[in-house]
Parts: C-alpha cells; sequence; structure tokens
C-alpha cells in the first residue's frame, strides 16, 4: 500500500525508470562541455563509421550499371565479408575502446606518476630543474634551457606504453589473416549457405569477388582494431582522416578497373583492397608516433583479459550477425531481382544507422572513463544526453530517407523490377530509423559500463526470437515478411537495452542512489 501511495506524488512518480531517459531534455541541443564533448568524439567517428558504407554503396552504383546478376552477387559477397568481419572484429575493437579508456582516464588522472619515475631514478624535481640551468660563465639563456627540458619531457610522454593497444593490434592481425585464409578456401561452401548455389547465375561473379575482396581481410580488421585504440583516446579524427582518404581512393579506382580495365566486379574488389591497405598505413602510422606497440615483455599484454570480455562479446556479435546473413540468405532465396532490391535497401539501412554508432562511440568512450573514476555523475549525464541524441537523429533519419529515397534509388539501378521492390522496402528503411539509433546508442552505454556480459545474453536471446520471425514471415510474405522481421529484430534490441538502465540493475544500480 505504500508504494501505491507513493506513486501519487509527482516527485515519485519521476523516479520511475522511464523518466530517467527524460531528465534534463531540455538540455539535448545545449553546447556545454558535455555537449561539446560528445559531438566531437560522435561526429568524426559518424563519418569514418559511414564512409565505408558509402564506399560500398558507391561500389553498388558502378557495379549495377554491369547488370541486376552481378549486382546481387556482389551484393552477396559484401554481406558475407562484413558479417564475417564482424564475427571477428566486433568484439575486439568494443573491448578495446573501452579498455584504451580507462587506462587513458586512470593515467591523466594520476599525475603523481611522473614524479615517482623521478624519484625511482634518484632525481628530484629540483635536481632535474638545476641540470637545465646554465652555469656561471656559460652562454646558453634560461628560456632556451626550459624550453629544452620541457621538448623532452614532451617527446618522452608522446609515445606511452598502452597494454590494451598492444594487445589490439596483435591480435587484429592475427585475426585478419585467419579470415583471410578462411574466405578464400571456404568461398563456395560460405556462398551456397548465403543462397548462392552451383546452379545460380550469381556464382561466379559472387565467387571472384569474395575471393579478391579477401586478400584485404588482414588490412582491414587491423585498421578496424586501431580504430578502437583511437576511440579509446577519444581521438576520432585520425581514423576519420585514414577512412576518407581510403575511401577516396576507392572511388577514384573504381570506373578504372571496372570500365577502362574492363575487370567488372574483380576491379571492384581490387580497388575496395588497395583502399582498405591505404587506411591501415596511415593509422599504424600515427599510432606508432604515440603509443609504443612493442611492450616491454608478453607479461605486459592483456591477452587473458581481452578473451574473456571478447568471448562474451563474440556470441553478442555471432547473434547479430546470423540475424543479418540470415535475412540476405532469405532474399537471395527469392532470386536475383529481390535480392538485388535487399542489397540496396540494407546498404542504405546499415548506412545511415550508422550515424549513430558516432553517439555509441561517443558515448561509450566517456562512461567507460567516467566508471574508471567513479564519476557517477557524469556517467549518468552522458548515457541520457547520447540517448535522447539519438532519438532525436533517429526521427531526423526517418523523416530524410522517406522523403528522399523514392528518388534516389535510381542511383543504384535502372531494372524497372528492381526498383519497384525498393520502393515497397523504403517505409521499412525509414520507419526503423529511431529503433536503430537508440539501439546502437544502448549498446555503446552498456560497452561503457563493461556491462558485457548483459549484452552478450540479451542479444542470444532477440536474435533467438528474432531468427523465428525471419523464418516464418520470409516464407508468409517473401521480401515484405523479411523486413517486418528486421524491424522487429531492432525493436526487441533497443527494448533490451533501455531495460538494463530502466531497472536500474547491473553497473547501473547507483541510479537508485540518485
Amino acid at each position: 500500500m505504500a508504494e501505491k501511495e507513493s506513486l501519487n506524488s509527482p516527485e515519485d512518480w519521476r523516479r520511475l525508470p522511464i523518466f530517467a531517459f527524460f531528465k534534463d531534455a531540455g538540455l539535448v541541443f545545449k553546447l556545454d562541455s558535455l555537449g561539446r564533448e560528445i559531438l566531437t568524439i560522435a561526429l568524426p567517428a559518424a563519418m569514418a563509421l559511414t564512409a565505408d558504407p558509402i564506399a560500398s554503396l558507391v561500389d553498388t552504383a558502378f557495379i549495377g550499371q554491369i547488370g541486376p546478376v552481378e549486382l546481387a552477387a556482389v551484393g552477396v559477397s559484401i554481406a558475407l565479408f562484413n558479417q564475417v568481419s564482424r564475427i571477428a572484429i566486433f568484439p575486439l575493437v568494443s573491448v578495446t575502446t573501452s579498455f584504451v579508456a580507462e587506462e587513458d582516464s586512470l593515467d591523466r588522472a594520476s599525475p603523481q606518476v611522473d614524479e615517482n619515475v623521478c624519484l625511482e631514478e634518484g632525481l628530484t624535481k629540483d635536481a632535474e630543474t638545476k641540470e637545465f640551468l646554465p652555469h656561471e660563465g656559460g652562454n646558453v639563456k634560461i628560456s632556451d634551457s626550459i624550453d629544452e627540458s620541457f621538448n623532452i619531457v614532451t617527446e618522452e610522454r608522446t609515445r606511452r606504453q598502452i597494454p590494451s593497444a598492444s594487445s589490439a593490434i596483435f591480435l587484429g592481425g592475427i585475426l585478419g589473416i585467419i579470415q583471410a585464409i578462411l574466405l578464400i578456401s571456404a568461398a563456395n561452401p560460405l556462398l551456397s549457405f548465403m543462397g548462392v548455389t552451383s546452379e545460380s547465375p550469381m556464382l561466379y561473379s559472387a565467387q571472384r569477388y569474395l575471393k579478391l575482396r579477401s586478400l584485404g581481410a588482414p588490412a582491414v580488421l587491423l585498421s578496424l582494431a586501431m580504430q578502437g585504440v583511437f576511440r579509446g583516446f577519444k581521438d576520432t579524427k585520425t581514423p576519420l582522416y585514414a577512412t576518407v582518404a581510403g575511401d577516396a581512393t576507392n572511388i577514384a579506382l573504381d570506373p578504372i578497373f571496372i570500365f577502362v580495365f574492363r575487370l567488372g566486379v574483380s576491379g571492384a574488389a581490387i580497388a575496395h583492397v588497395i583502399s582498405q591497405y591505404l587506411i591501415s598505413v596511415i593509422l599504424l602510422w600515427r599510432l606508432m608516433q604515440l603509443v609504443d606497440l612493442i611492450p616491454p615483455s608478453i607479461k605486459h599484454l592483456q591477452f587473458e583479459r581481452f578473451l574473456k570480455n571478447g568471448f562474451l562479446l563474440l556470441m553478442r556479435v555471432i547473434a547479430v550477425t546470423f540475424c543479418v546473413t540470415l535475412s540476405a540468405s532469405l532474399a537471395a532465396r527469392l532470386g536475383p531481382t529481390s535480392m538485388a532490391a535487399f542489397q540496396v535497401c540494407l546498404q542504405i539501412w546499415l548506412a545511415v544507422s550508422l550515424l549513430a554508432d558516432g553517439l555509441a562511440v561517443a558515448g561509450q568512450a566517456i562512461l567507460a572513463g567516467a566508471f574508471a573514476n567513479k564519476d557517477y555523475d557524469k556517467a549518468t549525464a552522458t548515457a541520457t544526453r547520447v540517448l535522447q541524441m539519438g532519438l532525436v537523429l533517429g526521427l531526423a533519419l526517418a523523416f530524410i530517407l522517406g522523403t528522399g529515397l523514392h528518388f534516389g534509388a535510381r542511383l543504384f539501378t535502372k531494372d524497372v523490377h528492381v526498383l519497384q521492390l525498393i520502393a515497397i522496402g523504403v517505409p521499412f528503411v525509414a520507419l526503423t530509423q529511431p529503433l536503430n539509433t537508440l539501439a546502437f546508442v544502448f549498446d555503446g552505454i552498456n560497452f561503457g559500463a563493461s556491462d558485457f556480459a548483459y549484452s552478450a545474453f540479451s542479444m542470444v536471446l532477440v536474435a533467438f526470437v528474432s531468427i523465428i520471425c525471419l523464418l516464418i514471415l520470409s516464407y508468409t510474405g517473401g521480401f515484405i515478411g523479411i523486413w517486418v522481421a528486421l524491424s522487429i529484430y531492432m525493436g526487441l534490441r533497443a527494448f533490451a537495452g533501455f531495460l538494463r538502465i530502466g531497472t536500474r540493475s547491473g553497473p547501473w544500480e547507483f541510479l537508485r542512489l540518485q
């Protein structure tokens, strides 16, 4: 009875879980210190995340000029390559961002480290200062000596030992080599699983594209691992510059290899591989200026910590991957026309939804540092702000896609039948954007709180329900049924994210005291 009476008070009603997401809603557009920090991380991250899908869309547009069969074949190969890459690298990138952000935040919050190093070396600050001061009769100016000392300190501090960064680079390179070997050697059975059988007209083009693009897998996984390191440093501009440089190269080489050299789908794959190695080289060059990637010994690497949390996220990403891959496989079984339309809709669906991943990256990086320093006020404010920004972004994307995609579809194909099916998929692509953005932002929040176990097990449950929906609805509703099932899937993902914070459980128990 006491609980029922307490809910009669407006103040107590505001303590219900749902109201936590509307806290300080008027600040969603305010450029205060938190708003600027989020946008500084989120905007470059979102641009970098969408750059690769946009490059894939450009590939799709060029290949669509060859014919609908080639377009469908490349669609299957891209879906397969991307999903295998997600299985290999997503857990690594996610834990890397959190671990590096924690190490970086604790390092910045502990200025006494430098002083301790000096004491260990038998030097005091005064002794160190005197060493740089001029002796009597000397010609060295005090300002010059101080500048020189600061330069030495700066040079020493720019290259730090970050165990998580070294571990991520090593694991990313190994996983990339394994992925390349797997995709090249098992191309036929994997494509058969995707619905491209030996009798399919898509097989030859799909096989050529997949094997050639797989040669770039080591570069793809290595560059993504390094992006996780930079995100942990809250530096999303460097990955953006590298990605834009690589994707611009890809776009420039596409028409040359496809049409001038008449390599067709093989030319598109070669252009993509070149661009990925360029991105990887740029990121590695920059990271080597900031971090000493060679650890003092193997003991400094954090393989056990990576493997423990990475395994949890591996469960999660397999569940996610299976849902998206199954939907592409079911579309391929409907024929080249349905698969071509599904490929265009799916690439647009994923590309624009990844804009929300920029907010997720910002939320994860800031929250990881806040939890490491036990700054729960900042954790609460950050989680609330990025969720509100995500909802606004989702509504804006829904409006833009709902009004513009009908006209933009002709950029990808001129086939009348494919265009008709794309028109059917447009409402689903547009109306699911608010769900997509919230789902992605919730993921970033949970990762920032290092809530990897909940993220894994809740996603497995969501995937189980979604797979059943996909199988039933694709059989009864065909192309429309697949998109209805994908809409259910994203809705369940968003609800699972809400449930954790809304019930104030796990790492969010501190909300009960606020």
